[in-house]
C-alpha cells in the first residue's frame, strides 16, 4: 500500500539523505550504473547519481527488500561479474530520463512510501517535466 506518509525501511532505516534537500539545486550531471553483458545493457541502470551545482551527489538506488534509497555515496568504479558481463559506471546525460533535465533546477520532490518496506518512489520534478523513480521487485525503474 502506498502513502505519502514517511516510513523507515526496516533494513536501510529513513535513508542517509532526505531528498527534498535536491529542492532548489541544479542538477548538472547524471552518473548510472549499467549491467552490460556481450557489450549490450540488459536493462535499466542499476544506479544513479545526481550531482548538482554544488558537486554533492545524490544516489539513487535499490535495497535487497526492494525499497528505494537515496544517499549521498560517490560513484563507484564499475566491476567484473565473470560470465554474467560486467557493470559500468558512465555519464549517463543521454540514457536516462534526466538527459533532458541536465542544467535545469528542482523545483519539488514528492516520495512515496509502503508501510512494510519505507520509501518506494520518488518524483523529482522540474519546470518542463518530472521523472519518476520507483522499486518495482527489486529493480530500479525510471520514468519521465
Amino acid at each position: 500500500m502506498d502513502s505519502t506518509e514517511a516510513h523507515e525501511c526496516p533494513l536501510h532505516g529513513a535513508g542517509q539523505v532526505d531528498p527534498d534537500r535536491l529542492t532548489g539545486r541544479r542538477v548538472q550531471r547524471v552518473l548510472a550504473a549499467w549491467h552490460l553483458h556481450d557489450s549490450e545493457s540488459t536493462g535499466g541502470p542499476l544506479e544513479i547519481w545526481l550531482v548538482d551545482d554544488l558537486g554533492d551527489y545524490f544516489h539513487i538506488t535499490t535495497g535487497s527488500d526492494w525499497c528505494l534509497i537515496v544517499d549521498d555515496a560517490a560513484p563507484h568504479a564499475g566491476f567484473d561479474l565473470g560470465e554474467s558481463g560486467r557493470v559500468e559506471v558512465v555519464a549517463s546525460e543521454c540514457g536516462t530520463p534526466f538527459a533532458r533535465y541536465v542544467g535545469e533546477v528542482v523545483l519539488a520532490v514528492d516520495q512515496k512510501f509502503d508501510v512494510r518496506t519505507g520509501r518506494v518512489g520518488l518524483e523529482i520534478c522540474f519546470s518542463t517535466g518530472s521523472v519518476q523513480c520507483g522499486s518495482w521487485c527489486g529493480d530500479l525503474h525510471l520514468a519521465g
